[in-house]
């Protein structure tokens, strides 16, 4: 496999998840934390990347990591852990497996972004309905 910069010459404006806009050029791809079209963030060209995705129910998170070995191997590189506890367990959980595993710095912050964001999204929307007072007459 060729090294990460050279991928990333070859697919930096030429990929298939690309979205150019006016002033940041965005990506689709799987394990970009950020979607962002860089370097940095790009889930396709690193041997380690994280992943944070909803689960199908809609009730958690899947933590998708690839590991630094078995490049060759992509089926087995992949591991995904489906987090379907508490808001501060499920952040606690990947934040503790990321530094373990020796993860960047910056992709174990995005990560526990991207997990708050989806958590929060899950959450039922409580509508307040408002009482009127009584009359006086």
């Amino acid at each position: 496999m060729a090294t990460a910069d050279v991928a990333w010459l070859i697919i930096r404006n030429n990929s298939s998840t690309l979205l150019k806009r006016s002033k940041q050029n965005m990506s689709l791809e799987p394990n970009n934390l950020k979607s962002r079209n860089s370097f940095r963030y790009n889930g396709l060209i690193h041997s380690k990347t994280v992943g944070v995705e909803p689960t199908k129910d809609g009730k958690g998170v899947v933590l998708v990591t690839r590991k630094g070995k078995g490049l060759r191997k992509p089926n087995k590189s992949l591991t995904k852990v489906e987090l379907k506890r508490g808001p501060r367990k499920t952040i606690a959980v990947i934040r503790n497996s990321l530094k373990a595993n020796n993860y960047r710095r910056d992709l174990v912050n995005s990560a526990v972004r991207r997990t708050c964001a989806i958590l929060k999204s899950q959450k039922p929307v409580v509508i307040k309905s408002r009482t009127r007072s009584a009359k006086k007459e």
